[in-house]
């Protein structure tokens, strides 16, 4: 993604049945939400809508790996989204072992555990920040959304 790239991207994906709006500045992915309606002004052409596409249409595998997400959340809360983002494509980890991978966090401590509920909860670009690879978590995406990403990677 260049620079030049900046602004907000959407475009209705028939796999999901919704709209997946993508916020982009310099080179990163900010926000990705699933809203019924796009932005006024929102653009339909940029190549991570055309990887999704091919992604959820199930003509290609993608991790998102290479994807650069800005993740402007508390500290502990980004370790545990970019332990998300360790989970590949197709395999998918409880909360426990999310905790258990995040550094600095303790499966048997139950304010980490709620930090990484929240991480969750609170996950700024889903699909991008797979939180549908997170069997028992809480997450961002949407229940049908994270369904059908789910069944996608064969989870």
């Amino acid at each position: 993604m260049a620079t030049e790239d900046a602004g907000i991207y959407a475009r209705e994906f028939d796999g999901i049945d919704r709209n997946v709006q993508i916020g982009v500045a310099s080179s990163k992915v900010l926000r990705v939400t699933f809203p019924e309606t796009p932005e006024d002004g929102a653009l339909s052409e940029h190549p991570l809508l055309d990887r999704l596409e091919a992604y959820l249409t199930a003509t290609e595998e993608d991790g998102f790996d290479d994807v650069q997400v800005a993740l402007t959340v508390p500290t502990d809360q980004r370790r545990v989204l970019e332990s998300v983002r360790d989970v590949p494509f197709g395999k998918s980890i409880d909360m426990d072992a999310l905790t258990r991978m995040t550094s600095g966090l303790s499966h048997e401590d139950d304010a980490d555990l709620e930090t990484v509920r929240t991480a969750l909860r609170e996950n700024p670009a889903p699909i991008f920040v797979p939180d549908h690879r997170i069997a028992d978590g809480p997450g961002a995406t949407p229940a049908d959304v994270t369904e059908r990403l789910r069944s996608i990677e064969g989870l």
